[in-house]
């Protein structure tokens, strides 16, 4: 073997050891990375805006795989823990879906019965009335003769809402005495005997009106506070 030959062939074991060392390099930097991300696990992504107090579902989320070490512990990693839940605020599309993002709807409870009625947009709800709120419900009622006066009742306390529905245009044509072009349907859980004062009032009633309860109030007018007349008011104008 010549003088060149024996060059040639140290040029190669020379390349040979750098290639190795360089792939020793890659692994050494593949392996750190590994051991800093950790093993990925199962979280959602919601694809699309969710509106507070709507349901969310399958099909509004999309499964992904992040490191368990940077996922946060409130993030869903099982789409069983948000069935029949609702959407507790407004969601953006994009957000990693999390427990703390939804809430369980009001049920009803022994003696209790659904029950839902359109209520003026501008007058009974303003946006401020969601599932799971409690309110008192007024009725404003006609006089049965010219000489009675119109009177206002209070006819429920402390209801409770478990649903509010959207926002939707009247049908002006049965009902000329709403004060409002649109409502919402809200639907309580009452006993049968509220729920009787409800479905009365809104056939014959001329208003009907919420009132929201402050969280933890359970103190109930008075009953000679439930019923107002304008000829009977002893306070000054």
């Amino acid at each position: 073997m010549n003088s060149r030959q024996r060059r040639g062939v140290v040029l190669l074991v020379v390349s040979a050891l750098c290639a190795v060392a360089a792939f020793a390099g890659v692994l050494s930097v593949i392996g750190d990375a590994r051991s800093q991300v950790g093993p990925k696990v199962t979280a959602y992504r919601l694809t699309k805006d969710v509106p507070a107090y709507q349901s969310v579902t399958a099909a509004q989320v999309q499964k992904i795989q992040i490191p368990k070490r940077w996922l946060p512990t409130t993030a869903v990693r099982d789409l069983a823990e948000v069935n029949g839940k609702m959407a507790a605020t407004a969601l953006k599309r994009g957000s990693l879906l999390q427990s703390d993002m939804v809430a369980d709807r009001p049920a009803l409870q022994a003696g209790q019965m659904e029950i839902a009625i359109m209520i003026d947009a501008e007058t009974g709800v303003a946006g401020k009335i969601t599932p799971g709120a409690k309110v008192n419900i007024f009725a404003t009622f006609a006089g049965r003769k010219d000489t009675d006066p119109d009177v206002s009742k209070i006819i429920v306390t402390g209801a409770q809402v478990i649903d509010v529905g959207q926002i939707k245009a009247f049908d002006t044509s049965t009902d000329s005495n709403r004060v409002s072009s649109k409502g919402v349907p809200i639907t309580f859980a009452l006993s049968a005997q509220d729920a009787q004062r409800v479905a009365f009032a809104e056939s014959f009633a001329r208003h009907v009106r919420l009132a929201l309860v402050a969280p933890g109030d359970n103190s109930t007018p008075s009953t000679g506070d439930r019923t107002y007349t304008l000829a009977g008011d002893g306070g000054k104008p």
